[in-house]
């Protein structure tokens, strides 16, 4: 029990540290500009050493993107979770159904931070290269989840692809909005699997 204890508290302590450097990053980046932070400022603001810092992230950059850490599982691994009967949009949704949760929750903060990204332009490389890798990885989930070859058949990749593209745009809307985060991703996976019809407007009488 003492060992069981100590290993937790251990654990708590450094997702402690990870918290307060994720936000030393965040809240510098909005006052003086992502690029002009320092991984020597984030680690004083936070109230640890230098070398600590790089035991929790590899740059400033993955502090700001993957705040929580680049172990966190992500959504290929919660997919791969769901129960094998449940329709493939389904597990979809409740794949996502905890992260989106945590980020409404911390509402503020993730709007913060999404406008940061907007206003760095040279996050993009960074960006897009986590998105791909992310959008691989749950193209493998999905061939594995439906029996298809991720790379001979054009579904798994297809799939992931515009379900990253759905959730990006959903997170744009919600960030410049009020609508709740995980209704705009529900409305925007409905859209694509409806095969997106062109919406139509009452016309207004004269």
């Amino acid at each position: 029990m003492v060992a069981v204890t100590t290993t937790g508290l251990r654990e708590r302590k450094k997702a402690d540290t990870r918290a307060a450097l994720a936000a030393a990053v965040l809240r510098l980046a909005v006052e003086k500009g992502f690029e002009h932070v320092t991984v020597e400022e984030v680690a004083g603001a936070a109230d640890v050493s230098y070398r600590t810092f790089f035991n929790h992230f590899g740059s400033k950059e993955e502090a700001l993107l993957q705040p929580e850490g680049a172990d966190l599982p992500r959504l290929a691994d919660r997919l791969g979770d769901q129960p094998a009967g449940l329709p493939l949009l389904a597990a979809l949704r409740s794949a996502m159904a905890e992260d989106l949760a945590r980020i409404e929750d911390d509402a503020t903060t993730w709007r913060a931070r999404l406008s940061v990204i907007a206003a760095t332009p040279a996050l993009l490389p960074r960006l897009v290269e986590l998105s791909a890798t992310d959008e691989q990885a749950l193209a493998r989930a999905v061939a594995t989840r439906t029996g298809t070859d991720v790379d001979t058949d054009l579904f798994p990749a297809l799939v992931a692809g515009v379900t990253t593209a759905a959730v990006r745009v959903a997170f744009m809307r919600w960030h410049a909005g009020t609508v709740p985060l995980a209704q705009l991703v529900d409305e925007a996976l409905a859209a694509v699997a409806a095969g997106l019809p062109t919406p139509t407007r009452e016309k207004k009488e004269p």
